[in-house]
């Protein structure tokens, strides 16, 4: 288990308690959550962060936290995802909204994509996305996902996006 990933502007690192004021924030602001569920209160937002960590103690792998380097500002939530009863392993991003439009989801995804098939060594892994969230198309783009089907999430259709190993790999070379 990696608790901490570094990229070139970031760190991806387990949440901690100075966390809550931000990731509150970002569970409370409209337009991030407009695509992934409702916004959600302080209390709920503590629930989420906890499920998070839980996530790392039981599967060995979860969510970090998105720390911008050169502020250390807790910017959002990036990584690997997969609770009991979700349809396959997920690479999911949500970010504040003041960090949007400056690649650090496209920087961060990577390297969860890169620990995924490194560490993990998963054959595949999978973005469910909104289909009206242009930005996270962009984003899944960007890794080489491409489109392989739709399901049901939350009573809501959502678009698959997945990425084999192999093309990963055959990307990066």
């Amino acid at each position: 288990m990696t608790d901490t990933l570094e990229t070139d502007r970031l760190y991806l690192r387990q949440f901690r308690e100075s966390d809550l004021d931000a990731y509150a924030e970002m569970c409370a602001d409209p337009e991030v959550m407009r695509y992934i569920g409702q916004e959600i209160s302080r209390f709920e937002a503590w629930r989420s962060m906890a499920a998070v960590l839980g996530h790392w103690q039981l599967r060995g792998f979860g969510l970090w936290a998105v720390e911008e380097k050169i502020s250390g500002a807790m910017m959002g939530r990036i990584g690997c995802w997969r609770p009991e009863g979700w349809i396959d392993f997920e690479i999911g991003w949500t970010l504040r909204r003041t960090y949007w439009g400056k690649g650090y989801a496209i920087e961060a995804a990577r390297a969860s994509v890169q620990y995924a098939f490194e560490q993990l060594n998963r054959s595949h892994v999978i973005s469910l996305i909104n289909p009206a969230n242009s930005r996270s198309i962009r984003v899944a783009e960007q890794l080489g996902e491409t489109p392989s089907g739709r399901t049901e999430l939350f009573g809501k259709e959502v678009l698959i996006y997945r990425l084999e190993r192999q093309d990963w790999e055959n990307r990066s070379e």
